[in-house]
């Protein structure tokens, strides 16, 4: 049995290699069907709660929300480059600015049509960060090779 803290080593083991992850004694196939299972118990739960609150569910709820669903998690602090990341706080955090600035942009009854401009504005200062923060760190892991001058 899979706990929750080992799946999710597991899942980015296997999302960056599979063979390599099959190598190091990972059950592979189970954790891609536990992911989907978990995906799919969640997916179900949002219907349900969508269903609790409207009354009914469209086949288009949540149409071209994926901007935003990947906005939150870069926003949260995953990285675009290496897959690292948290779900708590880090990716909940993201969700909540996003939705935020969201609200705030309809509390001013600012255009619709700027919505996505605003929301392309904060990923990129994200995007920007990120990119620098992860040239620094490889700077910063390279070697430096002092040339001896004396010599």
């Amino acid at each position: 049995m899979l706990t929750r803290s080992v799946l999710g080593r597991h899942i980015y083991a296997v999302g960056h290699n599979r063979e390599t992850a099959r190598t190091a004694g990972i059950p592979v196939n189970r954790v891609i069907a536990t992911t989907y299972i978990l995906c799919g118990f969640c997916a179900a739960l949002g219907g349900l709660v969508s269903v609790a609150q409207l009354g009914a569910v469209s086949p288009t709820f949540g149409y071209q929300r994926e901007f935003a669903a990947v906005a939150a998690a870069v926003l949260g602090g995953t990285s675009l480059f290496e897959g690292r990341g948290s779900i708590f706080p880090g990716t909940v955090l993201g969700t909540v600015l996003i939705q935020t600035v969201e609200t705030g942009l309809v509390i001013i009854n600012a255009d619709p049509y700027l919505y996505p401009l605003a929301m392309s504005a904060i990923i990129f200062v994200a995007v920007a960060t990120d990119s620098s923060q992860y040239a620094r760190l490889q700077e910063r892991g390279r070697r430096k090779i002092r040339i001896d001058k004396s010599a």
